[in-house]
């Protein structure tokens, strides 16, 4: 069972359906106007209940706090799987965290752990021993170096790249095309090389940026 008949509900299905081990996938939706062609909306998140003993769940929500909300809510009573493509490569002694997904041609190397509702989305790659914090995205195409410490629901934004032994705290969006090359120790939007933070437009005190 599938909460969110979005795009990225589409891909989480589709990796479901590649694995082989379902015998049914359906999803759940506040919009029930929505339409994914194979697949049936079988209600509202709120009905979830009702599958509770029969269904795995994964919340195929982007935004990383609405995904945090959904999963924390609903983990107390059902069973909240992991997904991995069959062409994704993971390395040995990695753990994943429940209802975390691992999106075709990303990679995860060897002694990483990832937390609770990690995306790790199409081509990207996590290197040895990082430790990925819960709701975290990682968008297609982003690259972390090894021993990198990524706080809660932190977006890594498509083409970013993260070198490492840097730490990046909570709650924090990582720009598209962005390079981090030292510690983030305040939460915002940081962009560009080196990646630097920007707030609402206006310039930032700090960095001197807009």
């Amino acid at each position: 069972m599938i909460i969110g008949a979005s795009g990225h509900g589409k891909v989480v299905a589709d990796i479901a359906k590649r694995l082989g081990v379902y015998s049914e996938i359906s999803f759940l939706d506040d919009d029930l106007e929505k339409r994914i062609p194979g697949y049936h909306l079988m209600g509202n998140l709120k009905e979830y209940e009702k599958w509770k003993d029969t269904h795995e769940f994964i919340v195929a929500v982007g935004n990383c706090k609405i995904r945090s909300e959904i999963q924390k809510w609903i983990e107390r009573n059902t069973k909240i799987t992991v997904l991995v493509h069959p062409n994704a490569v993971l390395g040995e002694n990695v753990v994943l965290g429940a209802g975390t997904v691992i999106m075709a041609n990303a990679v995860i190397n060897s002694a990483s752990i990832l937390g609770k509702g990690v995306i790790v989305n199409t081509g990207s790659t996590i290197d040895h021993d990082c430790r990925i914090g819960n709701y975290v995205h990682a968008a297609p195409g982003s690259h972390i170096s090894g021993t990198v410490f990524i706080g809660d629901r932190v977006w890594v934004g498509v083409g970013s790249c993260i070198v490492n032994n840097v730490s990046i705290c909570d709650e924090c969006v990582i720009g598209a095309g962005a390079t981090v090359i030292a510690d983030i120790e305040r939460k915002g939007t940081y962009v560009g090389v080196p990646a630097k933070r920007v707030v609402h437009g206006r310039r930032d005190a700090q960095t001197g940026i807009l």
